[in-house]
């Protein structure tokens, strides 16, 4: 583009809410321009598919919008436009058919989120829509034209409306930096700290357990924060660090709240959910023999090397021969986690534009005509689709709104 230009819609951000935004308005008949920092779009989608795309989730609507805590009542409202339905759907349309996995999560049938990707931007491509790559927003200028720094020097655009979909601030090396944060600060628009969620967390392990079992997966346990709470099955990974893996992720933002509350997060995990403790105290009575205390304690109750590990690390010396109370570790052992790991390395993050900075269309009460979409607003999901599935609604709503705010000026 020359260096001052002129659209009727633009969008900043090529990932699934800007690119559904710009399908979304496209299709309603309005002229679209997609910006991109990077030099192609969808970055991030790409990385979020290597090990196969979880695109989203065959939960239930209810149980899918309470995965959304803190603000099911704001996600709900984009779900209502847009769900898991009718994201499959929309894949099917681009040649895509899914299925559900054992999880109940939803994958692409070849698991690729490359196919999918590049089907859409050639749909896009083919319907109008123009990709400007290596466009990274600065800013507004003084008369209100968006800036973009470029291969080409600064350019400016004078856009009718335009759609923000800048993600969060993990993975800044695929574009998700949060270096919008200061551009809508400038302008009065109230932003919550970006922060690390669907992260790793980091324990004082001892170097015997850090040395030994670093990537050791734990399968099958069961986690909690609070004495009394439900607790949650999955699958998690010893790190050198800490802990991380999926399990961790579903209580990222709890764990992240407690650490910013108390200096540190007790979390409690089972390591055998499906042994009841008396079952296991009994088994442990049997005579030991000259067996090692931790040959013995796999023997007697069918841990793996590394939850023994996680037993012997919870436990002092002195009660490692002592079977209730090893019984009542594999039942409970706490884990004290320091502190998240840093934004960079998470999945994705918690944070961005406040909901109370936006109308009930996305549109920034700040600057007329500026909407949000995707993970630049201020919520989170744990990993298994929802993630992306909120994304790709909020890009609808986002689009639909934009479309109406053009229409009505016109």
């Amino acid at each position: 583009m020359p260096d001052s230009s002129s659209c009727q819609l633009a969008i900043i951000g090529g990932g699934p809410a800007g690119l559904m935004a710009a399908e979304t308005a496209r299709a309603a008949g309005i002229a679209v321009d997609v910006f991109d920092a990077m030099g192609s779009v969808g970055r991030k989608f790409l990385i979020a598919g290597k090990g196969g795309l979880n695109l989203t989730h065959s939960d239930d609507f209810e149980s899918f919008v309470s995965r959304y805590s803190g603000r099911e009542a704001e996600l709900r409202r984009w779900l209502d436009v847009f769900d898991a339905d009718d994201l499959r759907e929309f894949a099917r349309g681009l040649g895509v058919e899914t299925f559900v996995g054992t999880s109940g999560r939803v994958f692409p049938t070849d698991l690729k989120a490359a196919p999918f990707l590049r089907g859409w931007v050639r749909r896009l491509r083919t319907q109008g829509v123009r990709f400007h790559v290596h466009h990274r927003f600065t800013g507004w200028d003084a008369q209100g034209a968006l800036v973009f720094a470029s291969p080409d020097g600064e350019q400016r655009v004078d856009a009718d409306a335009c759609i923000l979909a800048m993600g969060g601030g993990s993975w800044p090396q695929l574009g998700s930096d949060g270096g919008w944060v200061d551009a809508l600060n400038t302008r009065g628009v109230a932003i919550a700290a970006l922060e690390p969620a669907n992260c790793g967390f980091e324990a004082n392990w001892s170097d015997m357990l850090r040395t030994r079992h670093a990537g050791a997966p734990l399968k099958r346990i069961a986690a909690w924060l609070d004495e009394g709470a439900a607790a949650i099955t999955g699958e998690c990974v010893i790190s050198a660090y800490g802990l991380e893996g999926s399990l961790i992720y579903a209580l990222s933002g709890p764990i992240r709240e407690r650490i910013a509350r108390d200096g540190h997060a007790l979390l409690h995990l089972d390591l055998l959910p499906d042994r009841p403790r008396d079952e296991l105290a009994s088994a442990l009575r049997r005579d030991r023999g000259k067996r090692s205390v931790g040959e013995y304690l796999r023997r007697s109750t069918g841990l793996d090397a590394a939850k023994c590990a996680l037993v012997f690390e919870s436990l002092p010396r002195e009660h490692w021969h002592d079977a209730a109370r090893i019984a009542a570790t594999i039942k409970d052992a706490p884990i004290r986690l320091q502190r998240p790991r840093p934004i960079a390395e998470a999945i994705s993050s918690a944070g961005g534009v406040r909901f109370d900075a936006m109308d009930a269309a996305l549109m920034l009460k700040a600057l007329p005509g500026v909407f949000c979409a995707g993970e630049m607003i201020d919520w989170e999901a744990p990993t298994g689709g929802y993630l992306l599935t909120a994304c790709f609604a909020s890009g609808v709503v986002a689009g639909r709104s934009a479309v109406a705010w053009l229409n009505r000026r016109h």
